[in-house]
């Protein structure tokens, strides 16, 4: 089977006005199919709200190579066994995964991913120089076995309500001291199933000064004896983010743990009050986070190569500014020179209302880190249960 040579030059006018990659610029290939395939994408990252315009402008563009796209979500941890249970009766119904480091770190690990670099690289986009900083650090988690579609800086960032909170904490200490001057009025979600929880746990060693970042073990003394203390003024801990939105829409609650995403997404549906402000600690680091496309073993070559095609496409500027979305992965695009100006019109009237202007500026100025690997932040997770968590039960 020869090589597949897509062209990244050649772009042709796509559905809802977005430039598409045409097949006619593919080589003798990874032959793509005579007849259109239909594909079963799984996301089980919440991805399909940055992406799926993008998928849908791609599939209107090439009826040729694409019949339907079925989208189904579930759980991060139920995937792997559901991919390894296909895979081990040679019938693999899911063609492509969208997955945050959770399940991309379990598929590494299990070998149920193509490797995408090693296999397929020439006939990917060429990464280097493509992707920007963050985009480019999320990819290492990858191994190969995937390639980043989404990025953004995350946090952990403090977002509060200016009427209940006149000078908001400047650093973990002050945090502290307001905790305490206020019993109850600040929470955080359960970092095992809260993208701020585990970002604000992740980000307090680089904070505190503790010996190792990266091991939660017997790397983060001062970082459990902070989140012990902590916990004392914390009434409980909710199984996820949205809780901790919609109490402090609510009034329940002046001060929670935020993102840049999970700031803006629900100022603009609501759930928040647009009036809420954020601020950071002095001297914080963003811990990033990232969303890949996996394609699993065991599927057809034909499927293969539209995939191959597709991640192509996903990979170019109007694909990319599609992530803006609502605000739900500020800023969204993993490669270079995608600004909010090549966002669709409803992405573009979302930033400019509901949007920082000092989020640029936060994450030129502060260093980025990635989060922890499968394995430590699995460990990070029980020890926080355990240490933590079960003090506060609600």
């Amino acid at each position: 089977m020869t090589k597949m040579e897509i062209s990244r030059r050649q772009l042709v006018g796509g559905a809802a006005g977005m430039a598409v990659l045409s097949s006619s610029a593919a080589k003798a290939a990874l032959a793509l199919p005579k007849a259109p395939v239909a594909l079963n994408i799984v996301d089980v990252a919440g991805n399909l709200a940055l992406t799926k315009p993008a998928f849908e402008a791609y599939r209107m563009a090439n009826p040729h190579l694409v019949s339907a796209i079925n989208y189904t979500q579930a759980p991060a941890p139920e995937l792997p066994g559901k991919i390894k249970a296909e895979q081990d009766a040679k019938k693999v119904d899911i063609d492509l995964v969208l997955t945050g480091t959770d399940a991309l770190a379990a598929g590494i690990e299990q070998n149920l991913y193509i490797d995408l670099m090693g296999e397929y690289a020439a006939d990917l986009p060429k990464l280097d120089g493509l992707l920007n900083k963050g985009g480019a650090m999320m990819q290492t988690m990858a191994q190969g076995k995937g390639l980043v579609v989404a990025y953004y800086p995350s946090g952990p960032l403090l977002e509060y309500m200016p009427d209940a909170v006149k000078n908001p904490p400047t650093s973990p200490a002050e945090l502290l001291a307001w905790a305490k001057a206020n019993p109850n009025r600040f929470i955080y979600g359960n970092p095992a199933n809260s993208g701020p929880g585990r970002t604000f746990i992740m980000g307090l060693p680089y904070l505190l000064g503790d010996k190792d970042p990266k091991d939660p073990i017997k790397g983060w003394d001062k970082t459990w004896a902070y989140l012990a203390e902590l916990g004392k003024y914390i009434e409980y801990y909710p199984a996820g983010t949205g809780p901790t939105m919609k109490e402090l829409g609510e009034g329940t609650r002046d001060m929670i743990i935020s993102t840049t995403g999970w700031d803006i997404n629900p100022r603009v549906l609501g759930v928040v009050p647009k009036e809420a402000k954020i601020s950071a600690f002095k001297g914080f680091h963003w811990v990033i986070d990232g969303q890949f496309m996996c394609i699993p073993k065991g599927i057809s070559a034909d499927k293969i190569a539209v995939l191959i095609h597709l991640m192509n496409y996903m990979m170019t500027k109007p694909a990319q500014a599609v992530t803006y979305d609502q605000g739900y992965f500020y800023p969204g695009p993993a490669i270079k020179g995608v600004p909010i100006s090549m966002a669709p019109a409803a992405s573009q009237k979302a930033i400019a209302d509901f949007g920082r202007p000092e989020y640029d500026k936060m994450i030129e100025d502060h260093p980025m880190e990635l989060p922890l690997d499968a394995k430590p932040m699995v460990a990070a997770f029980a020890k926080w249960d355990q240490e933590i968590g079960s003090k506060k039960k609600k």
